[in-house]
């Protein structure tokens, strides 16, 4: 079994040791093992992205922090090695993407958004190779807002008719007749913000059968009990008097439907009705991000209840499933337990009003008990706030326990997770009837063919960046097994990686420490060189069923926008080349091969015009020969004193050579040193007699021809982590410089540490650009625990 697959496999007996449903009656386990099973071979992962703010123009940087944990117990995971970054338009195309390095402390990396880009509203979304396998409902998405102040902002015409979206949702997913039920409604705009109206239920005789308003944020719910042949519908008025009417969705003649309510002794009481005359038991069937919290088989004629300990159930979003005595689910719905323990993070600005261009010293303190890590990292943000720039660059407390769950996008998913009052529970309890629980569909699960995890199409990228392609007969499209393929990028350090095709054609190679944008070169070995290579785009094809809201940037705003603008282009006029420095990572410079047995530096001997004569004349491990016409290369198999039968492994600047004809035309002037190996040498699934390896100045292949039947690409690695640059004021000359200094964005730090008491101390300085400023902070500590925190401070222009 491949490393990859070991890896996955021991991690996976790992999560499955989870806590897990006790000893369940014969009947229950039919659902229970089942689902078991897939938790074991569907390990969740989930990424939150912190993005430094949600509104950009064009023109400027975005960074991002990428946190990375288990999607059941949220701790920070060690799997997957590579996060994939994308910008999605209304269209759901790509427009930006880029690759990020993950360790157990996530990743962060930036994406330049040019001005190619037009104004609108953009997803931003965030997954991992593993992910692919599954709905992109498991990818972490976002929504941006985006503005070229170089065009028309075309902005939609206003409608005298309200285009508002307005959806039911029958408690359970079903209305049935003669079955009492709750139907849930949400009405939001074209920005997806909930529109205040007032509502009616009418039936076809038009009697009013219920008054409802939305409890918060166009959400709320109403009761009612359908009756046989009978037509429903609702008629609503905005706050401007405007009338819709909307039809109610179909009433079943026959089924289930479900109710939920909480009950005075701490418990959930979930109550069953059918009408179905065959009825004769129930199944009700409970778990928390993938641990099964209940499992409980009633008998049921017309209706009959389960009664759940809230204490069974886990902090967050819990699926509710009722299953029929054949276990096929018929209903659902989500019940929210809200987290008792979170991050406590204190920011304590110094002062709550600055003069531009002078030090802010800012305290932080994660506070939390005994049994839990102070120690947090820390993602922190300092941007100005206007009426363009909202305080909504993300959440993780609320993304982990209630968003990453859910369907769709959750309008102030803050404030679900404040102090619990009636007023908050009853608005969490709406939001749960009228967002689906997002992770997986009971179909993957009960189907009966089940997906095993080494039949998966990706695999965790445990080491780093996969390229992954397959091998094909040009002719027929047929793929082929068993073939030997190189993969090179020339430059330094020297790299290359073999792989050999499996049954299906697939290839894969293993990029460990692959950064930046590279030009990749694909080839096979010359019986083989008529096959067709292909490259994989490694990039999810899924489309992503959110719908994203209308731009909400309007032509009052002008003023606001414009400000902006300057300031953006004043920094990149006086402060661009200082803003674009990258942190290099810290690789092996030495050749893959490692110390080679015998190292040649051309330019310390005499240079010979013709490459065989330097090969004959000072390298020893190197004999020449010519054989029907051609010259081949073969060096001495070690420690025997003989020389290979077979010829080496040769390579120019890593790019494996089959024509040595080539090679012995080529200048030596050109070539900077060759390295030996006088042994047999593995790399990947491939055993040579010995490598010869010619390195050029650049590593570039300083002109040498290459084969047509190569596959060349540019294929771009990790990104290159850029440093954020903030400008010191310390001393009389900085602070009196006449060098504009604009910026909006003052701070960022994707990886801000505390120390083991919690304390951690942050200092920047402030800018020309006066204003309100919010101090936006994300953290996780090594157990688990999530938090946020925002404050706000001034900044006042200094008098001349």
């Amino acid at each position: 079994m491949p490393t990859s697959l070991l890896r996955i496999f021991f991690y996976l007996l790992l999560v499955s040791s989870l806590r897990t449903f006790g000893q369940a009656p014969p009947s229950v386990s039919t659902l229970t093992q089942p689902f078991d099973t897939y938790r074991r071979q569907a390990l969740q992962e989930k990424l939150f992205v912190h993005t430094d703010q949600a509104f950009y123009l064009t023109g400027e940087t975005m960074w991002f922090k990428v946190y990375y944990v288990d999607g059941t117990r949220h701790q920070p995971l060690d799997v997957s090695k590579v996060t994939y970054v994308e910008v999605l338009d209304k269209e759901h195309k790509a427009v930006l993407q880029t690759k990020v390095a993950l360790s157990t402390g996530g990743g962060n990396g930036t994406l330049f958004l040019p001005s190619s880009l037009s104004s609108g509203t953009y997803l931003l979304r965030a997954y991992t190779s593993w992910m692919k396998n599954f709905s992109p409902g498991f990818f972490f998405e976002k929504t941006l807002t985006l503005v070229n102040p170089f065009k028309p902002l075309g902005l939609p015409l206003l409608r005298e008719t309200p285009d508002y979206d307005i959806q039911f949702f029958p408690e359970g997913g079903h209305l049935v007749q003669d079955l009492p039920g709750n139907v849930a409604f949400k009405v939001a705009d074209a920005s997806g913000h909930g529109v205040a109206v007032r509502g009616w239920l009418l039936n076809e005789r038009n009697d009013t059968l219920a008054k409802f308003s939305p409890h918060k944020f166009g959400i709320g719910k109403f009761a009612f009990t359908p009756l046989a042949n009978t037509r429903y519908r609702v008629m609503m008025t905005d706050e401007k008097g405007r009338m819709m009417t909307r039809p109610l969705p179909i009433v079943d003649t026959q089924g289930y439907t479900m109710r939920l309510e909480e009950t005075a002794n701490d418990q959930v009481k979930i109550t069953v009705n059918t009408n179905l005359d065959g009825a004769s038991s129930v199944y009700l069937f409970a778990h928390t991000r993938n641990e099964i919290k209940a499992a409980e088989q009633r008998p049921i004629q017309r209706e009959t209840t389960f009664l759940v300990d809230k204490k069974a159930l886990g902090e967050g979003v819990s699926h509710l499933t009722i299953f029929d005595a054949d276990r096929k689910p018929v209903c659902e719905r989500l019940y929210f337990k809200r987290p008792t323990t979170s991050l406590t993070i204190g920011l304590k600005p110094d002062q709550k009003q600055y003069a531009s261009r002078t030090k802010v010293t800012l305290d932080a303190l994660v506070e939390a008990s005994a049994a839990q890590s102070k120690q947090a990292a820390l993602s922190v943000s300092v941007y100005r706030l206007d009426s363009l720039a909202g305080m909504d660059s993300g959440n993780i407390l609320s993304y982990l326990w209630m968003t990453s769950d859910l369907q769709g996008q959750i309008e102030s998913a803050d404030y679900y997770l404040q102090t619990e009052t009636a007023e908050v529970a009853q608005a969490t309890d709406n939001l749960m009837l009228t967002h689906g629980w997002r992770r997986f569909r009971w179909n993957d699960i009960l189907g009966s063919q089940t997906t095993t995890a080494s039949k998966r199409s990706f695999i965790p990228e445990h080491n780093g960046l996969l390229i992954q392609g397959t091998v094909t007969d040009p002719a027929s499209g047929r793929p082929m097994p068993n073939v030997i393929t190189y993969l090179s990028a020339p430059g330094k350090p020297l790299r290359l990686y073999v792989s050999r095709s499996n049954a299906d054609g697939q290839i894969r190679f293993e990029m460990q420490d692959f950064y930046g944008p590279k030009n990749v070169l694909v080839q096979t070995n010359p019986k083989d060189s008529l096959l067709k290579l292909t490259i994989a785009n490694p990039f999810s094809a899924s489309v992503s069923t959110t719908h994203l809201p209308e731009l909400s940037v309007m032509e009052s705003q002008a003023d606001q926008l414009l400000n902006r603008s300057v300031a953006m282009q004043v920094q990149a006029t006086y402060g661009g080349d200082q803003a674009i420095r990258y942190r290099y990572p810290i690789v092996d410079s030495s050749a893959f091969y490692g110390k080679p047995v015998e190292s040649y530096a051309l330019d310390a001997y005499t240079r010979f015009p013709r490459m065989e004569e330097v090969l004959r004349e000072y390298v020893l491990g190197v004999m020449p020969r010519k054989k029907q016409g051609h010259f081949r290369l073969y060096v001495p198999n070690e420690p025997y004193r003989t020389f290979f039968e077979d010829p080496s492994l040769v390579l120019l600047d890593g790019v494996p050579q089959f024509d040595m004809d080539k090679i012995i035309d080529f200048s030596p002037l050109k070539i900077k040193q060759i390295d030996v190996i006088t042994n047999h040498y593995f790399i990947g699934p491939a055993l040579f007699p010995g490598v010869i390896s010619f390195m050029s100045y650049k590593g570039d292949l300083a002109g040498f021809p290459i084969s047509p039947s190569v596959l060349r690409l540019d294929y771009d690695g990790l990104q290159l982590q850029r440093e954020f640059y903030s400008p010191r004021y310390e001393t009389d000359k900085q602070i009196s410089s006449r060098l504009p200094d604009a910026r909006t964005l003052l701070y960022w730090n994707p990886d801000f540490k505390t120390d083991a008491q919690g304390k951690g101390r942050i200092q920047f300085y402030t800018s020309d650009q006066a204003g309100t400023y919010v101090v936006e902070v994300n953290g996780l500590t090594t157990d688990g625990q999530a938090g946020s925190q925002r404050v706000l401070f001034d900044v006042k222009n200094s008098p001349k």
